[in-house]
C-alpha cells in the first residue's frame, strides 16, 4: 500500500513539474489564405515594438508552421511586454511562390498590448483583401 501511494506521489508531482516547466507566450497569430481554405504556411512575420520616440523596433521574425500558425511570440519570463506593436505579414512572396499576384506587397497590423493576459492576432488573407480581429 505504502509503495502504491508513494508511486502516485511521485506520478503527481511529476507531472505537475512538467507543467510548471511549460513555457508560455504572450502573442500568437495565424493566416487563414481564404481563397485556397487552407492556412498559409511558410509566411514571415515581423513582430516589431514602438520605442520611446516613436521608432519601430523589431523584437521577432518568424514563419508561420503548416497550420498557418506562430504560437510563440513574446515569452512570458515575468516581464512586462505592455506597449504598441506590430505585426508585419509578408505575403508577396507567399502568393509568388503559388503564382498568383497580390495587391498587398505586405500588410501591417498595429495593436495595444496591456497587462500580461495572451494576445491573439489572426489574419483572413486572399490576394486581394485580408481582416484581422483579436482572436483568443
Amino acid at each position: 500500500m505504502k509503495k502504491t501511494a508513494l508511486l502516485i506521489l511521485a506520478f503527481i508531482t511529476l507531472t505537475q513539474l512538467g507543467f510548471a516547466q511549460e513555457e508560455k507566450f504572450q502573442l500568437s497569430s495565424h493566416i487563414l489564405d481564404i481563397t485556397a481554405g487552407k492556412p498559409a504556411t511558410g509566411v514571415k512575420i515581423t513582430l516589431s515594438k514602438k520605442d520611446a520616440k516613436d521608432n519601430w523596433v523589431i523584437v521577432d521574425e518568424k514563419k508561420t508552421d503548416s497550420n498557418g500558425r506562430i504560437k510563440d511570440f513574446l515569452k512570458q519570463d515575468g516581464k512586462d511586454n505592455t506597449g504598441i506593436y506590430k505585426l508585419t505579414f509578408h505575403t508577396s512572396p507567399y502568393f509568388s511562390s503559388l503564382g498568383q499576384k497580390s495587391f498587398y506587397p505586405f500588410i501591417e497590423v498595429v495593436f495595444e498590448l496591456v497587462g500580461k493576459e495572451h494576445y491573439h492576432v489572426p489574419i483572413t488573407l486572399s490576394p486581394f483583401g485580408y481582416a484581422t480581429y483579436r482572436g483568443s
